[in-house]
């Protein structure tokens, strides 16, 4: 009986969980909601492709470098080898003059009747002395010269195969590099397909949490990508844009992580317009920053930053005329607001 009594309270429960489960949209519907982006999505993929091709890069120019050191141990040896072969060259041509003086000076001679004929046989006996210090100093050459080239014909066969394995690691490597960087361009274009896509229904996907490295910082702010090359400056003029150009470009590849440059809280992260996807932070000395032009997220609005994070993904959204980061230093969250960029940073500790 008891059993029966508590049976409407568990249908109830149950009715309860259905109805909660039925309200949820199905997987795939929709954007992922706020702050709940998948760490598997594409531009998780992108970032976790630059950290394979970073590391791919580097081990193979560890192994161009090792290359290069194995080809100057060589230069090396037969330098060594070089040196020791004209010495002995050198004793050679002396013995031979010493031989040739005493072949016409009566060389077939024993040495008493040379000592009984000589004028000053003290001075024959240094001539002797000479010569026999001569052949003892070419006996010690040869014997050096011989050791010498036991032992390079023995390094550089060390060398060959040290440098055979070198190659064929160059080589793998280079083959994977251009296979992490064949897959990380399809990747971006992808990244870029799913803002485009944003862009134009003028909604954000929702923050993608990448697997950032912990960089410890020493300094409070930083410049807001990592490696860049400067194209349009503060001021510029030019057809795309209505009047003057309000921030400073950072020409980098699409997918590059973008970092907040000091800490702050974000205020804004939007989809469509001229900007395309952009993210705007607030700054504890009142100044804002703008990233835009950007390909994916990884804050959400409202979310506290700290100095260097990454916070989004960069791109060719909205106005752009191909991948680049635009960013902006204002006095406002607002558009028309901006002041120089380059001096901001500058007087914050950052030169570009």
């Amino acid at each position: 009986m008891r059993f029966t009594r508590r049976h409407p309270l568990l249908t109830v429960v149950l009715l309860c969980a259905l109805a909660v489960l039925a309200a949820r949209p199905a997987d795939g519907d929709g954007f992922p909601a706020p702050g709940h982006g998948s760490a598997s999505g594409v531009g998780a993929e992108v970032a976790r492709l630059y950290e394979e091709a970073a590391t791919a890069t580097e081990r193979y120019e560890t192994g161009r470098r090792e290359a290069e050191e194995q080809r100057a141990r060589a230069r090396r040896l037969e330098e060594r080898l070089d040196r020791e072969r004209r010495e002995t060259a050198g004793l050679h041509e002396e013995l031979g003059r010493i031989a040739s003086s005493q072949y016409r000076d009566g060389g077939g001679l024993p040495l008493t009747a040379h000592m009984l004929l000589a004028d000053d046989p003290e001075e024959l006996m240094r001539g002797q002395r000479a010569v026999r210090q001569a052949e003892m100093s070419l006996d010690k050459a040869i014997g050096r010269s011989e050791r010498a080239e036991a032992r390079l014909a023995r390094d550089e066969a060390e060398a060959d195969a040290a440098w055979r394995r070198l190659e064929k690691r160059n080589t793998e490597l280079a083959a994977l590099r251009e296979d992490i960087e064949r897959k990380l361009e399809a990747a971006r274009w992808k990244l870029q397909g799913q803002a485009d896509a944003s862009v134009t229904a003028g909604a954000c996907r929702g923050a993608v949490r990448l697997d950032q490295p912990r960089t410890r910082f020493t300094t409070s702010w930083v410049a807001p990508v990592e490696t860049y090359e400067l194209s349009a400056s503060y001021g510029s003029g030019g057809a795309q844009w209505a009047n003057r150009h309000t921030g400073q470009d950072f020409a980098v590849p699409i997918g590059t992580p973008v970092r907040a440059v000091g800490a702050g809280t974000v205020v804004r992260v939007s989809c469509g317009g001229a900007f395309g996807i952009e993210i705007v932070l607030r700054h504890a000395d009142g100044y804002y920053t703008q990233y835009a032009h950007l390909a994916a997220v990884a804050v959400d609005q409202g979310e506290r930053v700290w100095p260097g994070q990454w916070i989004g993904q960069s791109g060719t959204s909205g106005n752009s005329t191909g991948p680049h980061l635009h960013f902006e230093a204002r006095i406002t969250p607002e558009t028309g607001s901006a002041v120089p960029p380059v001096p901001w940073l500058a007087r914050r500790g950052v030169s570009l």
